[in-house]
């Protein structure tokens, strides 16, 4: 066993506070990046929503087509606001029977 004494000169203790730094400084870039894009709404891109519903593309569009989701269109980039995705997800929730 060794006795030691851990000081904020030891190298592991100023290794240990370098990289909280690094990390606190990489939690504030992605804050700063993650900010509501337009009206304080965020918006999601057709890749993005399908990813987190686990859904295809092609079933997106057919959603759109079928206007079961609502969604943006600029330029050639279809864009859905994330509030109007909650909505349509709670309004088609079915609890258990």
């Amino acid at each position: 066993m060794s006795n030691e004494v851990i000081t904020h000169k030891h190298e592991w203790v100023r290794g240990l506070f370098s990289e909280l730094d690094r990390i606190a400084k990489d939690t504030a870039t992605m804050a700063n990046e993650n900010q509501p894009l337009l009206g304080g709404e965020h918006y999601l891109t057709d890749r993005e929503l399908s990813q987190r519903l686990k859904i295809s593309r092609r079933t997106l569009q057919d959603y759109r087509n079928n206007g079961i989701l609502p969604y943006r269109q600029l330029g050639g980039k279809i864009l859905y606001r994330e509030s109007d995705i909650e909505r349509v997800l709670q309004s088609c929730y079915r609890g258990k029977f």
